[in-house]
């Protein structure tokens, strides 16, 4: 059975491939992360995600994604060479439908040329926060970014991680 429409269930996937970048700065009481706080978009509104993440468009690599992202959201001009692989995360929203079956890639970046700010109306705020202080926000993590930013503040990043799977 196979679904390219996205609409019924499939026994194989074609994934949805995403570009997160982990903006990461040393602050007064060490790593910081910069997040948004989604809105307006009708998916996870209301929660706080990466300064900077979307879908990888047709002919474009991760990389290239992760680089038209941060210019598009942050106004942020960066560099591929100073993206560093933090970790692949192969997620599913368990419905069967091909659509909510999803490969994100997870890059860490602590160089860029620009100040952060927000430049699209799907975010209404935009802060550094500790890796270790995620809880102090007014508001949830996007759930399967919080499961990434925690393994960061918590010590080496598995390379590849799984979120949404039943546990075996």
């Amino acid at each position: 059975m196979s679904d390219p429409s996205g609409t019924g269930p499939v026994d194989r996937y074609r994934v949805v491939p995403a570009a997160y970048l982990v903006l990461l700065r040393e602050g007064a009481g060490g790593e910081e992360v910069l997040l948004q706080l989604r809105s307006g978009t009708g998916y996870m509104d209301d929660h706080w995600a990466c300064g900077a993440a979307g879908h990888v468009e047709a002919g474009e690599s991760v990389l290239e994604a992760a680089v038209r992202e941060a210019r598009e959201e942050l106004g942020l001009e960066v560099s591929p060479a100073d993206l560093l692989p933090l970790t692949t995360l192969h997620r599913t929203g368990g419905t069967g439908r091909a659509i909510d079956e999803r490969v994100d890639f997870f890059l860490a970046c602590r160089r860029w040329d620009g100040e952060p700010a927000l430049r699209e109306t799907k975010a209404s705020d935009l802060r550094w926060v500790p890796l270790d202080a995620l809880d102090t926000l007014p508001g949830p993590v996007v759930p399967h970014e919080r499961l990434v930013l925690a393994a960061l503040a918590a010590g080496p990043v598995p390379p590849v991680m799984t979120f949404g799977f039943p546990q075996r």
